[in-house]
């Protein structure tokens, strides 16, 4: 009875498999069908827009299940933005740019990026415009580039200065008996400060509030210098909130004008030269990305490699969130085997994780090295294994608001004895030998934390000596600036933790330099491909995980999870930034 049953189950199902991907495939022919072609019209705006996630590095992919559940529209490339607004430049059709910077969803160093490209569109002489029903300071930043920044006269613009919060947890720990064993190298190492304290140490307090005061006042510079306020005066409007309402923000400066977005449209078409009942002509950056602005043209032969590593890094594959150190050192043997390759560049945005990880794309950069120019280029982030995997390069390019640093690691295991002993489980062990072992039932050992602190200090060692070695530096100087501190890009060429401060263009004629060519291409690795296996991980196929979290939890709630998740999933010694740091 039992086979017959699960016969007529086996085959049931297979039935309804069949009948899925014909749904599918059906789908998916009229999901193709149906595309319209976007076409570029005369006298277009183009709409600057950044409410999907801007990743250094998003490929659109050919894969039509990606089409049908939309995971093309969710994000943007860094990339493929740069390119647009530069083909933009000398698109007869383009006559001007329109920024909407609510809701931004790009890093701070991506946003510079960003904006230092439009201000070189506007020296074409077309106009580029701003406006918005709210600003925050990442938006309004971006907008201060504009010629003319307008907003919603009920609307408000947060400009207050920058802020960093970070939880505790060591009360938390002790009231559940759930506890983190940390075993760390790095005065700075504040990665897992939050366990350990409950208040903020006065080593994290000074790291956290030098790089937030860069990084503000390289947003504070540009924005002077784009709304030709002073630097002492926009930190007094900061300090005193006087650009929290249209009317303050136009009183300051910060803004030209309040207006309607029926009023902003006008001005829109007294630019274009258009009547006031015609429509305007416009196109979003995702459009006009797809119909091949999202690429420049480059004529030459050789080549330069652009290597994105985006991502915490883990010890495995990797993919397009993640650094795994196959995928990259794949990537790499890829590069080096076109005699058409003439240097590489590594695009690098990541806050670090597995040491071991680090290491072995340490090692191939290495190898790399020998045979051709590798520049790093460092994105929103390259700190701990971050700057790991970038310290051997020949030359190291860092935007001034990049975080970097964070020489430093750690181990963390998870402990709940003490619950155990509050609920009554009582653990038992048999060994065959008494080496030290770990027990999450049982308090940490003294054997057991000795031999852990000597793994996590040969590590630091290793660490220390390859960035010595890299930058041409002592171990002693190394180890002044290292102890796990961040700093920012800019701070960083101070301590001569990175040569030269830049974009990502800046490290691609950097190596086309290094290399002695000057008519190339540009080829981006690595390539993402998705099994079928993994295709359909992510059900529901109308949502991804992070959407479902947030939306059932809240983004507050689901940040505080994330950070907690992470720690429950590390594995091995960490080179890892500290994790609960939002930039507000």
């Amino acid at each position: 009875m039992n086979f017959l049953r699960n016969l007529l189950a086996s085959i049931i199902g297979t039935f309804i498999t069949l009948g899925l991907i014909l749904f599918l495939l059906i789908v998916v022919v009229f999901a193709m069908s149906d595309d319209e072609e976007i076409v570029v019209k005369e006298n277009t705006v183009l709409e600057i827009k950044l409410d999907k996630t801007v990743k250094d590095y998003a490929p659109k992919s050919d894969d039509p299940f990606d089409e049908i559940f939309g995971a093309n529209n969710k994000k943007l490339g860094l990339n493929e933005i740069i390119n647009a607004i530069e083909n933009a430049k000398y698109d007869d059709n383009i006559k001007g740019v329109s920024i909407n910077s609510l809701n931004i969803k790009a890093g701070i160093s991506q946003t510079k990026e960003i904006r230092n490209k439009l201000a070189e569109f506007k020296e074409t002489g077309k106009f580029v415009n701003a406006y918005a029903d709210v600003y925050d300071q990442k938006g309004y930043y971006l907008a201060s580039v504009a010629d003319s920044v307008f907003m919603n006269p009920v609307g408000e613009l947060d400009f207050k200065g920058l802020s960093s919060e970070v939880l505790f947890f060591k009360n938390l720990q002790e009231k559940t008996g759930v506890k983190m064993e940390v075993i760390r190298h790095g005065k700075y190492k504040s990665a897992v400060e939050p366990f350990l304290e409950n208040e903020m140490s006065e080593n994290n307090r000074t790291q956290t509030s030098s790089f937030l005061k860069s990084i503000w006042g390289e947003m504070l510079n540009d924005i002077s210098d784009s709304r030709n306020i002073s630097v002492d005066q926009l930190n007094n409007i900061a300090d005193g909130l006087l650009g929290r309402n249209a009317t303050l923000a136009v009183e300051n400066k910060l803004i030209d004008a309040a207006l309607y977005w029926d009023e902003y449209e006008a001005k829109l078409k007294n630019l274009l030269a258009i009547s006031k009942d015609d429509k305007i002509n416009s196109i979003t950056l995702k459009d006009y990305i797809s119909t091949g602005k999202g690429r420049v043209i480059e004529s030459g032969s050789d080549k330069i490699a652009v290597i994105y590593a985006q991502g915490e890094i883990i010890y495995g594959k990797g993919d397009e969130d993640y650094i795994g150190p196959e995928l990259i050192i794949k990537a790499i043997r890829e590069a080096l085997k076109s005699s058409s390759t003439k240097a590489i560049v590594l695009r690098v945005n990541s806050p670090g994780g597995s040491a071991l990880a680090s290491e072995l794309i340490w090692r191939e950069i290495e190898l790399a090295k020998q045979k051709l120019p590798v520049v790093v280029s460092m994105g929103d982030m390259a700190a701990s294994g971050g700057y790991y995997i970038a310290c051997n390069a020949t030359k190291i390019i860092a935007e001034p608001t990049t975080i970097t640093g964070s020489i430093g690691v750690f181990g963390v295991m998870p402990n709940i004895s003490a619950l155990a002993e509050n609920i009554g489980i009582n653990a038992e062990q048999v060994h065959t030998n008494k080496s030290a072992s770990y027990s999450l039932f049982e308090p940490m050992t003294s054997e057991f934390k000795t031999v852990t602190q000597e793994g996590v200090e040969f590590v630091y060692t290793t660490f220390v000596k390859h960035v010595a070695e890299g930058r041409n530096m002592t171990f002693e100087e190394v180890d002044e600036i290292a102890q796990g501190r961040v700093w920012s890009g800019a701070e960083a060429k101070e301590v001569g933790l990175v040569d030269e401060l830049g974009s990502l263009r800046d490290a691609v004629i950097e190596a086309a330099g290094l290399a002695g060519i000057t008519d190339y291409k540009v080829r981006n690795y690595p390539n993402y491909k998705i099994d079928f296996e993994e295709r359909f991980d992510g059900f529901p196929f109308a949502s991804t995980k992070e959407e479902m979290l947030i939306k059932e939890f809240g983004e507050a709630n689901y940040k505080l999870y994330q950070n907690l998740k992470q720690f429950s999933q590390i594995s091995g010694i960490q080179a890892r930034l500290p994790y609960i740091v939002e930039i507000k």
